[in-house]
């Protein structure tokens, strides 16, 4: 099997952009940009602590649009390790997919593999590619049913990322 064929099968999992994720350095400043700029509302603001640092984040959505953004909270984040080395800006881009499993399967045989285990909560699953060296960006896949973010699986995702010192 071919790339090329890899790639077209795997356009009928992708079924559109989730998320995209934005790593900064104020996210008070960021969260007001977003607002009152560009007209964005704000649905959550959570702090997610692992066991050896933590970040903040905030989910903003304006029509179909979806941003969350994720700031450290000290030098030891994931987040703030992430800014240090790639600088501000994208994090990762959350692709939504009809089925987990065959996404990963196909994935697989393409020669990519996963930092994250599949980390679950009702109605939505989802787990981080190992993030590209070129561009630094990091690709989540994330199969939902009609679920609305899950605190739980994003302290699920920052711990297993934690554990592997993987920002």
């Amino acid at each position: 099997m071919t790339k090329d064929m890899l790639s077209s099968q795997l356009n009928d999992l992708v079924i559109g952009i989730d998320h995209v994720a934005l790593a900064v350095e104020d996210i008070d400043a960021s969260i007001t940009w977003y607002t009152k700029a560009l007209g964005f509302s704000l649905l959550d603001r959570s702090d997610i602590s692992g066991d050896h640092s933590s970040m903040v984040y905030a989910v903003l959505k304006c029509g179909s649009s979806t941003i969350v953004l994720v700031q450290g909270t000290s030098p030891e984040s994931q987040v703030s390790k992430f800014i240090e080395t790639f600088g501000t800006g994208m994090h990762h881009i959350a692709l939504a997919v009809s089925d987990l499993d065959a996404a990963l399967a196909r994935v697989s045989v393409a020669g990519g593999h996963t930092d994250t285990p599949i980390i679950a909560d009702e109605g939505i699953r989802q787990t981080f590619l190992h993030r590209d060296p070129a561009t630094g960006i990091r690709i989540e896949l994330i199969e939902r049913k009609d679920a609305p973010f899950s605190e739980n699986n994003v302290e699920g995702l920052f711990r297993a990322l934690e554990e592997k010192n993987l920002y």
